[in-house]
C-alpha cells in the first residue's frame, strides 16, 4: 500500500506563497485521483484541491481557485499543490490521500483512504 509523507508547510506572512509536496512511498496507479485537503482547529477537514494521475484532470475548491496549483511529478512519485497570496483563513494541517474511483473527481473526504500526517501551514496577519 502506497504510504504518504506531506511537507512544506510553515509560518508565512499574509500575501505570501508556499508549495505542498505529498510523496508517496512507491508509484501511485494511474487511476487514482490524489487531493488536498486542511483541517483548521474546531472546523470539519475540507476539500482544497485534486488532480487525477491520469490525464490530468483538476478541481479546486473554491475557497482556493485562483491561488493554488496542483501537479504532479511522476518521475519523483509527488503531487505538489502550490498556494500564493495566502490568508490567515488558510491557516490549517494540510492532508494528503489518494481515492481510486472512475467518474468524477470526488472531492468528499470519505472517498479517500492512506491519508498522510497532515503539514502544519500558519499565516500571520
Amino acid at each position: 500500500q502506497v504510504q504518504l509523507v506531506e511537507s512544506g508547510g510553515g509560518l508565512v506572512q499574509a500575501g505570501g506563497s508556499l508549495r505542498l509536496a505529498c510523496s508517496a512511498s512507491g508509484r501511485t496507479p494511474s487511476t487514482y485521483t490524489t487531493g488536498w485537503f486542511r483541517q483548521a482547529p474546531g472546523k470539519e477537514r475540507e476539500f482544497v484541491a485534486a488532480i487525477r494521475w491520469t490525464g490530468g484532470s483538476m478541481v479546486y475548491a473554491d475557497s482556493v481557485k485562483g491561488r493554488a496549483t496542483i501537479s504532479t511529478d511522476n518521475a519523483k512519485n509527488t503531487v505538489y499543490l502550490q498556494m500564493n497570496s495566502l490568508k490567515p483563513e488558510d491557516t490549517a494541517v494540510y492532508y494528503c490521500a489518494n481515492a481510486n474511483n472512475f467518474g468524477n473527481i470526488r472531492t468528499d473526504q470519505y472517498a479517500y483512504t492512506n491519508w498522510g500526517q497532515g503539514t502544519q501551514v500558519t499565516v500571520s496577519s
